[in-house]
């Protein structure tokens, strides 16, 4: 073969397959798909199905050409059909393999199985190395800002590039190139163009996993989380409870001096602010926590919606800055929040004896007088 040396490639599947770190079976398929390629750019066009087999013990490769059988006398395409009587006796609709012992290629055909064998290994070594990721994905790593996009940011993180898309990012968030950063490792998306390794830090699971490195009790099973609201750059509300009678839960969260939730607040900025409330299984009381600082009035539950009231002095707290702790507290609950004004209390009538005793009082006073 011109240019590209059989005997060579097949000598060099362990090396390549060991310097990539991957399967050598790997590196054997993407060298066979590069051999049919070179083929089909030479002998044949591109709605051909080649398959090639490389003998790794003699570096003789051969190839074989998928077909389907159909009727005598009909029109055909000699790329991907074959008539029945030159068919070796199979049945109609049966596939067949023509073989063709590989011997020599061109320039542009040799130039081709270069270029598929490139880039097959590049894409493989890739996938290789988001494996290793996936056994990462909710954990948060170190990484370098690699380079700042109008709808993404690129984060080096040593093996691979993690893309942090502007849905993932903190709103406000100055990101430099070369900067340090922590990013939760969030996800894997395969696509026609490969695969991309997904990071975060405006999830909710990077406040959940940051609180996880600050607070071992979340750990040893003492405390746990039972839900996240977040809006990034801007709050988070977080109900917790407590499985051992005594701890305070919001009290463990927050710790001494408030040097817990302080450490969570200065990986994500000061200007989010974070709610620590105590998670409930009796609903009422759960919306009450979930809606704090605001004091409640009353909740009148229905399924999956409430109505809370509020006196109007408490209004504005329970909304929030453009709705922002009802629409949290809706999240972190799973439930439609509707805030109420409750009832003015009406002033109390005067029963019989009360206006009985004021009258004698009133009565000894003009006496008195």
């Amino acid at each position: 073969m011109e240019g590209l040396d059989l005997k060579q490639m097949s000598s060099m599947v362990k090396v390549i397959a060991e310097e990539k770190g991957l399967p050598e079976e790997s590196v054997l398929n993407i060298i066979e798909t590069a051999i049919a390629a070179a083929w089909r750019k030479e002998n044949g066009d591109k709605d051909m199905n080649v398959r090639a087999v490389l003998n790794l013990d003699n570096g003789e490769a051969e190839v074989f050409v998928a077909k389907e059988v159909i009727e005598d006398g009909l029109a055909y395409n000699p790329a991907t059909e074959i008539p029945a009587d030159l068919a070796g006796g199979k049945e109609i609709g049966e596939i067949v393999e023509e073989s063709h012992k590989v011997t020599s290629f061109g320039r542009v055909a040799s130039m081709t199985a270069k270029q598929v064998i490139v880039q097959r290994l590049r894409e493989a070594e890739h996938e290789a190395i988001l494996t290793v990721y996936e056994d990462k994905i909710n954990t948060i790593v170190n990484g370098t800002i690699a380079r700042v996009e109008p709808k993404l940011v690129r984060v080096d993180l040593g093996k691979a590039t993690g893309i942090m898309l502007k849905q993932d990012q903190i709103e406000g968030e100055f990101y430099k190139v070369g900067s340090r950063i922590k990013v939760l490792i969030k996800a894997i998306e395969r696509n026609e163009r490969g695969a991309d390794l997904l990071v975060s830090r405006g999830s909710a699971e990077f406040i959940k996993q940051l609180f996880i490195q600050e607070v071992p009790e979340i750990e040893n099973g003492t405390v746990e989380i039972h839900a996240i609201a977040r809006e990034a750059g801007r709050r988070t509300k977080i109900a917790v409870s407590s499985t051992v009678p005594g701890v305070d839960p919001v009290g463990t969260f927050v710790g001494g001096r408030g040097i817990r939730v302080q450490a969570v607040m200065n990986e994500i900025g000061d200007r989010e602010k974070i709610d620590i409330v105590n998670w409930s299984d009796n609903m009422s009381e759960y919306i009450r926590e979930a809606l704090s600082p605001a004091e409640i009035v009353k909740v009148e539950l229905e399924e999956k919606r409430a109505k809370v009231y509020v006196t109007e002095d408490q209004q504005s707290v329970a909304i929030g800055r453009q709705g922002q702790n009802v629409r949290l507290a809706s999240k972190l609950t799973g439930i439609e929040l509707d805030i109420e004004l409750a009832e003015a209390p009406k002033k109390k009538k005067r029963g019989n004896a009360e206006d009985s005793l004021l009258s004698a009082l009133e009565d000894n006073s003009e006496d008195e007088a």
